[in-house]
């Protein structure tokens, strides 16, 4: 059985070059065909990978990142980036 999808954002910052970043996903969760529960990420409309455990950096393309729970850019950042 398919659950209605819910929202979450989070914060990144890069361990390598320090970017900082925020992003909106729509998780969608469902039981596969072997019967475990499987989350889906979506950006507007658009299927990505979990950002929880394959996190690229937007500005150089990094692997060692770091998540936040959302709002944390802004409050470290004076006028960081945010992002759908």
């Amino acid at each position: 059985m398919d659950e209605s999808p819910v929202r979450e954002s989070y914060s990144f910052v890069c361990l390598s070059c320090g970017f900082a970043w925020e992003r909106t996903f729509e998780i969608r969760h469902a039981l596969d065909s072997g019967g475990v529960r499987r989350a889906t990420y979506f950006v507007a409309g658009v299927r990505e990978p979990s950002p929880l455990s394959h996190g690229v950096c937007r500005e150089c393309g990094g692997h060692h990142i770091r998540i936040l729970r959302a709002g944390r850019v802004a409050s470290a950042r004076p006028g960081a980036q945010t992002g759908q």
